[in-house]
């Protein structure tokens, strides 16, 4: 009778683990032509910010996505001031975005922007229709998706880049936040390619290209109807990218609290 209690015991256990490590690996990758890259800077504590995310939700359904355009909405902290801590935001963020407005030539940044392959985009307000740049060949991304294992490599068109840079950010769509203090107090705002995890590694070019085996970066938590992972290479310094990829993840990432 003992042996059938623990016997059971180690069953019930064994099914409450996550079936991750046999799971076949997912991969993501990008054609050899230059995937566009669109950044989001924006925050739940600035009222000007939920029709630009609302805009960017409506990119979910657009055709190009993943093929054509990767889309990542960065949560600031500049905003916390004013009386709601904003539960995705990050420095990190705020400080890329200062950078990119710093190699802009004006230094100011505010919510909401948008920044397209590495540059300010003013006009989003206007269009109605995202209107790509021409593509070039940049080189083909390539990420493996192993439970929270990832593998890249990027074989570029030029071989003229002896470092590179890997940017890797998990997204999270269907993120509902019932704001209760600042701008946007008493509002439930709805939140798509959310930025809750980002990492950058530095890369060194070898015979294969680029190779980088690391791990999905730590993610804040979200309660989300569905998660992507996206990636882009740049040149040191430069947040403008020369590839990007990206593409929905079959399983929540298991790195989650």
């Amino acid at each position: 009778m003992k042996s059938t209690r623990w016997t059971m015991l180690i069953l019930v256990a064994a099914l409450a683990i996550p079936m991750t490590a046999g799971a076949t690996p997912q991969i993501i990758s990008s054609g050899v032509t230059r995937v566009n890259l669109l950044e989001l800077y924006t925050s739940e504590g600035c009222s000007s910010c939920p029709p630009a995310d609302a805009w960017l939700s409506s990119l979910t359904h657009d055709q190009r996505l993943w093929t054509q355009l990767v889309p990542v909405a960065f949560h600031v902290d500049y905003w916390d001031d004013l009386g709601w801590r904003d539960p995705f935001d990050s420095h990190t963020y705020s400080e890329r975005q200062q950078h990119i407005a710093d190699r802009a030539g004006d230094g100011v940044i505010y919510t909401p922007e948008f920044v397209l392959d590495g540059k300010p985009w003013s006009n989003w307000f206007n269009v109605q229709s995202l209107h790509l740049p021409d593509t070039t060949e940049a080189g083909r991304l390539k990420l493996v998706v192993d439970g929270v294992r990832l593998n890249a490599s990027f074989i570029p068109a030029s071989a003229d880049y002896k470092y590179l840079e890997l940017h890797v950010a998990v997204l999270a769509f269907g993120v509902n936040t019932k704001v209760g203090a600042g701008e946007n107090s008493g509002r439930t705002l709805r939140q798509d390619f959310l930025v809750i995890g980002y990492s950058k590694h530095l890369l060194t070019a070898n015979t294969s290209g680029f190779t980088f085996a690391t791990q999905l970066p730590q993610s804040v938590k979200a309660i989300a109807s569905r998660y992507a992972l996206a990636a882009w290479i740049s040149q040191p310094g430069d947040p403008a990218p020369l590839q990007s990829a990206g593409g929905w993840l079959n399983a929540k990432p298991n790195i989650m609290p």
